[in-house]
């Protein structure tokens, strides 16, 4: 006799569900592991993108003391300015949470602002080698910052919008994946291009 007879229509439906039923089943744990393995390399990308902005922070912070010292030999009278840059650094190293972070930077983006208007009024200063050097130095650094906060922006944005579509905010929420703040500047003056000249 057929095999096929002897099962029955009905045994032979129930199998074909029963397989269809599993491979939708794969199909979904493949793509949860799909969407979880994403959200990790997103993640991994934002870390490492904040982490480079830290390298370029600290080579800020340290290049801000030797400014400070060349600014100090010509300008005696403007020790309030040069604490504040040396009070706004020592915020900004301390910092730890991306937040923080973030706030720090833009107190030193202030303070950096400070040095070039007391740099336009002394022009003995404005032509010191040492002092173009270490302007010269802080400008390269301020451009690489710019390029990491857009690239950390970036990956920030890719994280936020992958987390918030459906369905892959499923796992995003089975992953306890939080929408993470970008690198911005909170006042309009901040915003504004910052100027290395000395």
């Amino acid at each position: 006799m057929n095999l096929l007879a002897t099962l029955g229509t009905g045994v032979i439906v129930a199998i074909a569900v029963i397989a269809v039923l599993l491979l939708i089943a794969v199909f979904i744990i493949c793509w949860f592991i799909g969407a979880r393995n994403g959200f990790v390399r997103l993640k991994n990308n934002c870390e490492e993108a904040l982490s480079t902005i830290d390298v370029y922070l600290k080579k800020r912070y340290d290049l801000i003391p030797n400014v400070v010292e060349t600014v100090k030999g010509y300008v005696k009278h403007e020790s309030e300015t040069l604490e504040n840059i040396v009070k706004a650094r020592n915020q900004a190293v301390h910092a730890t949470t991306p937040d923080e972070k973030i706030a720090a930077d833009a107190s030193v983006t202030h303070a950096i602002r400070s040095i070039n208007v007391v740099a336009e009024q002394y022009p003995d200063l404005k032509a010191n080698p040492s002092f173009l050097d270490l302007s010269a130095q802080l400008k390269s650094i301020e451009s690489q910052l710019a390029e990491q906060r857009k690239y950390y922006n970036a990956m920030v944005k890719r994280l936020n919008t992958e987390k918030d579509i459906f369905p892959k905010s499923i796992a995003a929420r089975s992953m306890h994946i939080e929408k993470m703040n970008y690198f911005q500047l909170d006042s309009e003056e901040e915003r504004k291009n910052i100027t290395v000249k000395f």
